[in-house]
């Protein structure tokens, strides 16, 4: 068993645009460690956080944060431990297109 500590995923999506920034590869896991979300404007913005397994359509159920603010030039940092299968897929919005998502974890293969 393989393991991999990496940087998952980077995106700065278009806005008010559901983005998937992650897939786990077939035959991995993957363990969210931290996502960071960057507002890289001078205004607040908000954004959403989706964990879809095995690529299901959107549901209210998937989100894990849903038209959270990120204040003017700041950074929100969540250090959650996700643990994702294969076909997984974490899925990101923003309000701007100002934003900047970045996922850090392992791989597992």
């Amino acid at each position: 068993m393989a393991i991999t500590y990496k940087v998952l995923a980077q995106s700065a999506p278009s806005a008010t645009t559901n983005t998937d920034v992650y897939t786990v590869g077939s035959g991995k896991q993957a363990i969210i460690s931290t996502i960071t979300v960057c507002n890289r404007a001078a205004s607040t913005a908000t954004y959403r956080i989706a964990i879809r397994p095995n690529a299901a359509t959107l549901a209210n159920e998937h989100y894990i944060v849903y038209d959270t603010q990120v204040p003017a030039n700041d950074t929100i940092s969540l250090t959650l431990g996700i643990t994702v299968d294969a076909a997984d897929v974490v899925t990101v919005y923003a309000s701007t297109a100002n934003l900047s998502f970045n996922l850090f974890g392992t791989e597992i293969a």
